[in-house]
């Protein structure tokens, strides 16, 4: 049901009050906290399973250690992480504009579009596993051609790579479809919204900030955290691709709460309106 799931512009006033806010807070709070453990905690997992990895003359080193001695085993516990938590969130922000998109239908006009929701999910899902693998080689030659090793660390750029495009394009991609060339009005919609979110930035509900927000700040986040590894003081956090990976997760993190904090006070301002206009009319 690929035209249920675009977040259409035309809806936007007969859906106005619909802002799940409690249940959108919660949830964003225990996303960016599991995305923050992934980048942090995952990794440490190495020492538990390979003890001798440990340097026992300097316990108090080990947690960075265990994230800059081998930066693909990081990447690696990363990826897989994300994985998990990316399908989680993009089915949750999928379902949120089922939701979005189905308030204004009658009772068996819903029935019909759920059950179209749940029967096109796996299918869905696989086309933006998909696209988001190719999205990952995009990335991984864009990331070369701004100063990444062609010759080596091929492996360590690939999964940066990856961790990108998961965190920028597979919600949106899962969510809303990802664009295509093909000519049917679905497709044309499909990447009349694409170029608006991702090439104008111009999100206009609280769905497409929580999508659009997060993946711009991801790239902006490993762009400038590129910055340190030009710095000549040899650390181990300086390898690379440490600190594009962190500030990409950062930026990522930094832009799930600016889009929740974006679309709360927008609300809140929205319904303190709608208030002083219903006392008004009370009283006229």
């Amino acid at each position: 049901m690929p035209a249920k799931t675009v977040v259409s512009s035309s809806t936007d006033k007969a859906q106005h009050a619909f802002f799940p806010y409690a249940r959108y807070t919660s949830v964003v709070g225990v996303h960016t906290s599991l995305v923050a453990f992934t980048a942090l905690f995952l990794p440490q997992t190495s020492l538990l399973l390979w003890p001798s990895l440990a340097d026992p003359d300097r316990p108090e080193t080990q947690f960075k250690d265990a994230l800059t001695d081998n930066p693909v085993v990081t990447l690696a516990w990363i990826v897989a992480g994300l994985v998990v938590l990316q399908v989680w969130w993009a089915g949750w922000i999928r379902h949120w504009c089922f939701e979005y998109t189905s308030r204004a239908a009658s009772s068996d006009q819903i029935k019909v579009d759920r059950y179209q929701f749940n029967q096109g999910r796996f299918s869905k899902l696989g086309r933006a596993a998909v696209f988001t693998s190719c999205v990952a080689l995009v990335f991984h030659a864009t990331i070369v051609l701004f100063g990444a090793p062609s010759a080596s660390h091929l492996p360590h750029t690939f999964l940066l790579a990856i961790v990108l495009a998961l965190l920028s394009v597979f919600a949106p991609a899962y969510a809303l479809g990802y664009p295509s060339f093909s000519s049917d009005t679905s497709s044309f919609i499909t990447r009349l919204n694409w170029t608006r979110l991702f090439a104008e930035l111009s999100p206009r509900n609280p769905i497409e900030r929580a999508l659009v927000y997060p993946a711009v700040a991801t790239l902006l986040g490993a762009w400038l955290g590129a910055f340190p590894i030009a710095l000549d003081w040899d650390r181990p956090w300086q390898a690379w691709p440490l600190t594009p990976l962190f500030g990409g997760i950062t930026g990522y993190i930094v832009g799930s709460l600016s889009a929740l904090s974006v679309s709360a006070l927008k609300w809140l301002a929205e319904e303190n309106i709608r208030r002083e206009q219903s006392e008004k009319q009370k009283t006229t």
